[in-house]
């Protein structure tokens, strides 16, 4: 969660049920914990990241992905928000975001220096990129600031 200047207020990571699917325990996004979640912060908009099944990746690995993804949709669908999706390469090109993960948490933490620690761990480049799109719907990427700028130009 951003506040209209994009400071960095809240960070909620994907809520998750533990399954079980062929005997091995698996985590999965959990339609009425999001839903909750969503409702609670009663956003006016949804943004999401348009990505694709990662090359190289098994069968049962791109199915788990786009079912997670699936569910996102309908639940922001079901309570009647509209979804914004931008692929990674706009958003990353508009707040200097590099392309790896290690690179996302260190840019992250640049532009939230008061919550850094909520990106320190590797694990946490989920966050950073959410952080940095969260930044990016509310126009104030790089690119956009320099847009205005000129548009606001005498």
């Amino acid at each position: 969660m951003l506040n209209d200047r994009g400071g960095l207020i809240e960070i909620l990571d994907m809520p998750t049920s533990v399954v079980t699917v062929s005997g091995k325990v698996r985590n999965v996004v959990s339609a009425p914990l999001l839903a909750t979640m969503i409702r609670a912060h009663d956003p006016s908009e949804v943004w999401l990241e348009k990505v694709n099944a990662r090359p190289g990746e098994g069968p049962a690995g791109a199915f788990s992905f786009g079912r997670g993804v699936g569910v996102i949709e309908g639940v922001v669908a079901t309570l009647g928000l509209p979804l914004t999706t931008v692929i990674p390469a706009v958003w990353k090109k508009a707040m200097r975001c590099p392309a790896d993960k290690d690179g996302a948490r260190t840019r992250a933490m640049q532009l939230f220096p008061t919550s850094a620690d909520l990106f320190k761990r590797k694990k946490d480049d989920g966050r950073a990129e959410a952080a940095m799109l969260g930044r990016f719907a509310l126009g104030l990427g790089e690119q956009n600031r320099t847009s205005r700028a000129r548009s606001n130009a005498p």
